[in-house]
């Protein structure tokens, strides 16, 4: 696609806006400098006077990721508030989809997912999770949301308008008599009205926070 071409002042935000919103469109393979340069209208080289390669840029973008997400809510129960916090972070990741690979691959993190990491930490430790527990509850949180942003982005059927026109079309590949789970699956519940796949998020968010909930020690 081609780019944008808006011209105008640069600046760092300018440059991390533009790289996220080109990310989005056309995957973070499509992302180099002198693309972005074309994006903005501009030449590769004024880029680099505020951005020092596409290393520094790719952290700044993790940065701006990071900073769409919400902190847990220090007023709320230790429970709710990673809750909260685990929906707004899949809801981010649902709108950058590339950057899940990039969130926990830098050696030098920057201060805004530091003070995101620290937050999530405080939260559970506030809800008397010792630190192997603290450490279990965080892996096991970030996979969940970070695979399940991933699968969301590419399933072909997610539920709306249409997914049940879709649905019927990849079951007639089906043999019913090979797969019939997977008929059954399609037909019963998939082409169903208000039928979405984002809904088995809370649910399995639901099901690893009660978990964890009762593998605190008690006394």
């Amino acid at each position: 696609m081609a780019g944008t071409r808006t011209p105008g002042r640069l600046s760092p935000a300018r440059i991390v806006d533009a790289a996220l919103g080109l990310a989005d469109r056309d995957g973070i393979g499509a992302l180099t400098i002198r693309a972005l340069a074309e994006e903005l209208g501009t030449k590769p080289m004024s880029i680099y006077h505020h951005v020092a390669g596409k290393d520094q840029l790719l952290g700044l973008m993790v940065e701006s990721v990071f900073d769409e997400m919400g902190l847990p809510d220090e007023r709320l129960d230790w429970k709710d508030a990673v809750r909260d916090r685990c929906l707004s972070a899949r809801a981010v990741l649902v709108r950058h989809p590339w950057a899940v690979p990039l969130l926990e691959s830098g050696t030098t993190p920057g201060p805004v997912s530091l003070r995101h990491h620290e937050a999530v930490l405080a939260t559970l430790a506030r809800g008397g999770l010792p630190l192997p527990l603290m450490a279990h509850a965080y892996a096991v949180l970030d996979s969940f949301i970070y695979g399940f942003a991933i699968q969301e982005s590419n399933l072909p059927v997610q539920g709306g308008e249409g997914s049940d026109e879709l649905a019927a079309e990849i079951s007639q590949a089906f043999d019913p008599e090979q797969y019939p789970m997977l008929v059954r699956l399609t037909v019963e519940h998939v082409m169903q009205p208000g039928y979405s796949f984002g809904s088995s998020f809370e649910y399995g968010l639901d099901l690893l926070l009660d978990g964890l909930e009762r593998a605190i020690p008690r006394g």
